[in-house]
């Protein structure tokens, strides 16, 4: 299964790809310069917008915006032809430390907004990284949800939204956890261990789930993503071109294409010329549409 380079983007880190179908396109994020990036696959055609924090995850809303996890909290973007970027606080985040951010993050089925958060520096070890929930209208600070972690990845829901799957990338972690969902009241619980990824090549990054429910983790470091049964099973590996993959999201017409981001690391980038680009793949099953936000879930 060949992996299709579709945009030679370049990113530090490429992260968030979201796939709507409205427009044919591919929007995706590059965390530490706050770029907001859209593919049009009719045309090739890619657009960018700056963010005026660190921009991690998004998840679309209606008349073309966004929200956003970034820095501070849940942001609204309105990206405009022009190339302008509007953005509004929707919700703060009161971090255990100043210099800590949010992470991965993405919609349940019933369109609340989740993120983790993390401490810039992955080496300080410190597992001081939270997930929090956000619905429209909750004013700020948010309470987190659920804490302890170093690097939380790996956001997916099951198609029924009744199971919620979350990791720690952490090379100390390397854990991905499955929980019961509450889908009435967006709560998680009976977190137990889904996956332990030191059995397997790769750091779990980012998350998609497919249409039989089986989860789809980047495998950063190893340049895999790997599909696990409902169970727990690998079921199979696919390979990208680049050593860290880092999110995956299901799209085109038939949502059967697997796309993929990707980092551009600082030290060996002539021996890695496609990393930080976002990858196309058959994986030979089909996707769900992402979830948009939803304002009254």
């Amino acid at each position: 299964m060949h992996a299709e380079l579709i945009v030679d983007a370049r990113n530090a880190v490429g992260e968030s790809p979201v796939w709507v179908a409205e427009e044919n396109a591919l929007y995706w994020v590059d965390i530490p310069a706050g770029g907001l990036q859209r593919w049009r696959a009719d045309s090739g055609h890619v657009d960018a917008w700056t963010a005026p924090q660190m921009l991690a995850c998004i998840a679309r809303q209606g008349n073309g915006r966004w929200v956003a996890g970034m820095e501070s909290g849940f942001f609204e973007l309105h990206p405009h032809n022009d190339g302008s970027l509007d953005s509004e606080l929707l919700a703060g985040v009161n971090h255990a430390r100043p210099d800590m951010r949010l992470n991965d993050g993405r919609c349940d089925r019933q369109g609340r907004f989740w993120a983790g958060s993390m401490v810039l520096n992955m080496g300080a070890n410190a597992a001081e990284g939270r997930l929090y929930r956000y619905s429209a209208g909750q004013p700020g600070p948010l309470e987190a949800q659920l804490g302890g972690f170093i690097v939380p990845n790996g956001l997916g829901f099951s198609p029924d939204g009744r199971t919620m799957y979350l990791s720690d990338s952490h090379p100390l972690v390397q854990q991905i956890w499955a929980f019961d969902y509450d889908i009435d009241t967006g709560t998680p619980s009976r977190r137990r261990l889904f996956v332990d990824m030191h059995q397997f090549p790769g750091r779990p990054d980012g998350a998609a789930v497919d249409a039989e429910g089986c989860y789809w983790i980047c495998a950063n470091d190893a340049g895999l993503i790997h599909r696990f049964t409902p169970d727990g099973r690998l079921d199979r590996s696919l390979a990208v071109p680049v050593k860290k993959p880092t999110m995956c999201a299901f799209g085109g017409s038939r949502l059967d294409t697997l796309f993929v981001t990707s980092i551009r690391p600082g030290d060996d980038r002539d021996e890695q010329s496609l990393a930080g680009g976002v990858f196309a793949l058959n994986p030979g099953v089909k996707g769900l549409p992402e979830p948009a936000f939803n304002p009254l879930p």
